[in-house]
């Protein structure tokens, strides 16, 4: 897929908006093989303006409540990756995709990997060229079992509010609502 600048988006929008062409002559026009991007491009760009579909500098992190919450609310719905997306306060739909493939292949704990590793600092790059492995690297027993729990007690209240929403979707929504408004600006300041 092509990365088109911010300019260029809010370039066709507007000339969308300006109600010239449609979107099939303004995809033909600026050399775009499908009218699906600039549909969602529009749809973005009336519901939270210039912001929703400039691209975000600093790559948001969603959690994994976050994650599942969007999941349940597409397949409760049946709404579409876009409308999805929209409702959130998502500017890139593909991204739900990508959640949805990681969770049907290992769950809600497949949700909490990070994209890439954490950076080292020099220190700890330093120390760990001269460390030696010993068995504390090893994670014990113990450890595995409070991991596994962790990851169950995520699950169970993941299922919970899947009951919660699934009894009643427009008053789970409306509770939530304000949760996902706040969490979307904070990440992206």
């Amino acid at each position: 897929m092509a990365k088109y600048s911010d300019e260029f988006k809010v370039m066709i929008v507007r000339e969308y908006l300006a109600g010239r062409l449609g979107y099939n002559s303004l995809a033909n026009k600026h050399g775009m093989k499908s009218t699906g991007q600039l549909r969602a491009w529009v749809s973005a760009y009336q519901k939270y303006g210039v912001e929703g579909i400039m691209r975000k500098k600093n790559h948001e992190v969603y959690s994994v409540q976050f994650k599942l919450d969007v999941l349940s609310f597409m397949k409760r719905t049946g709404a579409s990756r876009s409308e999805t997306a929209l409702h959130f306060g998502l500017t890139n739909p593909p991204l739900i995709s990508s959640w949805k493939k990681k969770f049907l292949e290992g769950g809600a704990e497949a949700l909490d990997n990070l994209k890439g590793r954490p950076a080292m600092s020099d220190k700890a790059k330093n120390v760990q060229k001269n460390k030696k492995p010993t068995q504390q690297d090893e994670m014990t027993r113990e450890q595995e079992l409070e991991q596994e729990n962790e990851l169950l007690r995520l699950e169970v209240e993941y299922l919970k509010k899947l009951r919660a929403f699934q009894m009643d979707p427009d008053g789970y929504l409306e509770k939530h609502k304000q949760r996902y408004h706040s969490n979307s600006k904070k990440n992206s300041d």
